[in-house]
Formats: C-alpha cells, sequence, structure tokens
C-alpha cells in the first residue's frame, strides 16, 4: 500500500483538494471545523518530513555558503524587485494589497521541505536554512512594508505570531523527529515507530490539502469576485521566480539538489505563517486574509505542479 500511494502521490494529493474543496464548499460548516485542524495537521506533516532526513548532517547545510547566499539573494534582493513590478503591473490596491505584500515578501519554512523533498530537491538544506529565512523575513518584512505601504500599516504588524508559529510548526516537530531518531539508534520499538510514520507520509500531506481547502474554500468563494483579480498576480510570481531561482542556481554553480531547492524556495511562501498577521492588519475588512488565502489554494496547485515539472527542467 506505501509503494502504490508513492507512486500515484499526485493523483492522490489531486483527489484531496477535489474532496476539501467539495467539503467546505457544500458544507461550509465544516470549514470552521476544519480551520483549527490546520496547524496540528502541519505540524504532524512536518514531524514526519524531519523524521526522514538524518538531523545529523543538518549542519553542512549551514556551511554550504554558496548555497545559501543564493538562497538569501532570491528571497530577500530579487522577490521584493517582482513583487514590486507585479503589484504595480496588476493595479492591488488597498487592504488587497496587504495581504498581497504580506504573503509574497515572506518565503516558506515549513511545507516547502516537504514538496521539493518531492521533486527530489535538497530539503535537508532548506531545513537548515530555515531559521536564517524566518530571522531574515521578520527584519526585512517591516522595511518592505514601509517601502510599499504608509509607516502605521507596518507598525501594527504583530511579530509575536512568528515567533508561535516558529514553535509550533517547526521547533516542536523538529525535536520531536530528532528525539525520534536518537531513539532508534538504540532502540527497536522507536526504530519501528519511526518506519510507520515514515509510511504516513502521503496520507499526511493529502490530509493537509483537503484540510487547508475545506478550511478555506468557502471564505475565498464568497469573494470571489474581488479575489479574481489576484490569481494572475499569484500565478505571474511562480512563473516568474521559477524560472529566476533556476537562473538563479545554474550562476551560482549549484549542484542539482541545491538548484531544485532554490527554485522551490522562491517560489513557495510563508502563507500558513502571516494569516495572522494579515488577520491583525486587516483594517476593519476580511480582503487581506483572504488575498493571503488565495495565494494558498494557487501555491498549492503550483506546487503539485512543479513536484512533476521540476525533476524535468532541473537535471
Amino acid at each position: 500500500m506505501t509503494r502504490f500511494m508513492e507512486r500515484f502521490q499526485i493523483p492522490l494529493y489531486l483527489a484531496a483538494l477535489a474532496v476539501g474543496a467539495l467539503a467546505g464548499w457544500w458544507a461550509p460548516g465544516l470549514g470552521g471545523l476544519a480551520a483549527p485542524a490546520v496547524t496540528p495537521v502541519l505540524a504532524a506533516l512536518l514531524y514526519v518530513t524531519f523524521l526522514g532526513i538524518p538531523l545529523r548532517r543538518v549542519g553542512e547545510g549551514l556551511r554550504d555558503l554558496r548555497f545559501m547566499a543564493c538562497l538569501v539573494i532570491v528571497n530577500f534582493a530579487v522577490v521584493p524587485v517582482i513583487v514590486f513590478a507585479l503589484v504595480r503591473a496588476f493595479s492591488i490596491e488597498g487592504p488587497m494589497l496587504i495581504g498581497v505584500l504580506l504573503v509574497l515578501l515572506t518565503p516558506c519554512i515549513d511545507y516547502v521541505i516537504v514538496f521539493s523533498g518531492l521533486a527530489g530537491a535538497a530539503n535537508d538544506r532548506l531545513l537548515a536554512a530555515s531559521p536564517v529565512l524566518l530571522v531574515l523575513q521578520m527584519l526585512t518584512l517591516p522595511l518592505y512594508l514601509w517601502s510599499f505601504l504608509a509607516s502605521d500599516v507596518a507598525v501594527a504588524v504583530h511579530w509575536g505570531t512568528f515567533a508561535q508559529a516558529l514553535a509550533v510548526v517547526i521547533v516542536i516537530p523538529l525535536v520531536a523527529a530528532a528525539v525520534t531518531q536518537l531513539a532508534a539508534a538504540r532502540s527497536p520499538v522507536a526504530r519501528r515507530w519511526g518506519r510507520l510514520a515514515g509510511g504516513a507520509m502521503v496520507p499526511l500531506m493529502m490530509l493537509t490539502l483537503a484540510t487547508v481547502v475545506a478550511s478555506q474554500i468557502a471564505l475565498v468563494g464568497s469573494r470571489a469576485q474581488a479575489l479574481l483579480p489576484l490569481v494572475p498576480v499569484y500565478v505571474s510570481f511562480a512563473a516568474l521566480m521559477a524560472a529566476l531561482g533556476w537562473a538563479a542556481g545554474r550562476l551560482a554553480g549549484l549542484r542539482v539538489r541545491e538548484r531544485r531547492a532554490v527554485l522551490f524556495s522562491g517560489v513557495t511562501r510563508n502563507s500558513l505563517v502571516v494569516l495572522p498577521l494579515a488577520f491583525a492588519a486587516q483594517d476593519g475588512t476580511v480582503l487581506a486574509p483572504l488575498a493571503v488565502l488565495t495565494q494558498t489554494l494557487v501555491e498549492l496547485l503550483v506546487m503539485l505542479a512543479l513536484v512533476g515539472l521540476v525533476p524535468r527542467l532541473v537535471r
């Protein structure tokens, strides 16, 4: 069964998206029940992901200065230029602009590790880089917001939500995976548990996709007319950053797995982490958080496409 699910994981993920969308659309009350489950389900998925990475080798990623430099340049020098150009080209204004900036200016630190691993990227390098990316986005996001928006909006952002998201979604699963790996070296029971948990990757990803979509689809659908102009913005961003991430990896002379990781990092955004910030900065409307939710839905489809395309594009 595990081999079957791994072989047909992309169709299974598409099916999970469809089930989540139908459930959330036809039973809107289900979305309210699914929303609180997003964080624990995502944490469980990251635990299983971390469990499959030899954590003793994570330190090697931080010593790979060429990879780190490429990752930082793509996310904090190239991305802001692309975002600035897109919001001007598509005339994004008002509360939706806040949501677009929040989500596109922050590189993903959680499920990018899962999707990049499925495409054969160096997800252990991305795991090592996650704390660096988190700190840098906390430092640079207020500066970018001040550049794009009025200063009072930037001041209103509460950065404690980043620390909370880091603890729940990254730190706790990471520590749990490290403890499991240490225990597996000495305990047959821990080794069996590790193998069992590793086989749960595909079902957990399906559950995560279905839960996220079910929790958001009704909200997004209720304001579809207002949110529809954001779809070409997000699709254009993904296409441009995939091309620029591919080019940056080649220019930096990175190996294939690292080049794939840079591409995924440039495309994938921190939507689930910045969503509380969008609610805090929504200024009396729901358009800012819905702009973030719309990006999440678009990105999930993009990630599923990249899982199949990137191994062919980056060889």
